[in-house]
């Protein structure tokens, strides 16, 4: 398989709700005409952020349908087909071929977990042999998941028994496993970083694309630093990734989730509430959220940049 390198942002994007809890589809295009606007690359559908581990298996794929029609030449498009059962993610990961989407990406089972790494890449070869024409990603959340594995000892593995294996989308604090993963080969798989607080350190080993849900309402700011960055312009990018690492946090002290769409909401682009377990904001959270990022600057920083200031 000739493997295609990203570069750029792709956004880890949500899925939109109506208020009685179903997907709410004409939320759709807005959606992903903000991202186009807003300088990223790609999505990264019905992962983490887009909540598809509590969507149903019809839900995920008519959630990918729609959104591989909305973003087809604009964006490409990386569906994550996880699941507790791999059946119903080979399900999930032959609908995203023949929906059209660019790529598949899977999360290891998290309730019956695999118990080596060999046994984990068993288990990714099965659903990734669901599409053998698509780029194949494993989609490494130690944290989340709390499986810990050698990384480098997964994509030896991987490249033997999966012959559409394209890489990894890299969820991890561990810097050097993923400097690691970029230069194995001699750089021949794409590795995405997604842990959006480490996105200049990342840079500075390597990194390409990156895969992250702060990018839905922060693209400006690591568009800003990926600039100054490629320019040498090394404090500015430090100064500017801590302002952005002040504000991720600041958002991240709220359940994650329910703030990012949230903040969404602050920006013009009410998603909807999210599904059990996770629960909205409360109206007094959402205030407080607000002034505490109007004290960052965080708004008026996002219309400079944003207007290329």
């Amino acid at each position: 398989m000739n493997i295609q390198h990203s570069d750029g942002l792709i956004a880890a994007m949500f899925t939109p709700f109506h208020k009685d809890g179903s997907i709410n589809f004409n939320l759709f295009p807005p959606l992903i005409e903000h991202l186009v606007r807003t300088g990223h690359r790609g999505i990264f559908a019905c992962g983490t952020n887009g909540e598809g581990p509590s969507l149903t298996i019809e839900e995920r794929m008519s959630a990918v349908e729609a959104i591989v029609r909305e973003s087809r030449g604009k964006l490409k498009t990386i569906v994550h087909v996880g699941h507790a059962s791999i059946g119903e993610a080979q399900k999930l990961a032959r609908h995203a071929f023949e929906t059209g989407a660019d790529a598949i990406s899977s999360v290891a089972a998290f309730y019956f977990k695999p118990t080596s790494t060999a046994n984990l890449v068993d288990c990714m070869a099965q659903i990734a042999s669901a599409a053998p024409e698509m780029p194949f990603y494993y989609y490494h959340i130690p944290p989340l998941i709390n499986i810990r594995i050698d990384i480098l000892e997964f994509m030896r593995l991987a490249e033997q028994r999966i012959p559409n294996f394209a890489g990894v989308k890299f969820t991890d604090t561990a810097l050097w496993e993923f400097q690691s993963c970029i230069n194995y080969q001699n750089g021949k798989y794409d590795i995405l970083y997604g842990f959006d607080e480490n996105h200049l350190a990342a840079l500075s080993v390597g990194m390409k694309g990156a895969i992250g849900s702060t990018y839905c309402f922060a693209a400006p700011f690591y568009l800003e630093i990926r600039k100054l960055f490629a320019n040498g312009e090394l404090n500015k990018a430090r100064e500017l990734m801590q302002k952005t690492v002040d504000i991720v946090l600041k958002v991240v002290s709220y359940p994650p989730i329910p703030a990012q769409r949230a903040v969404m909401k602050m920006l013009g682009m009410d998603l909807g509430p999210c599904r059990l377990p996770l629960t909205p904001l409360s109206p007094r959270e959402e205030a407080a959220l607000k002034a505490e990022l109007e004290n960052l600057k965080f708004f008026e920083l996002l219309d400079q940049f944003s207007n290329g200031n």
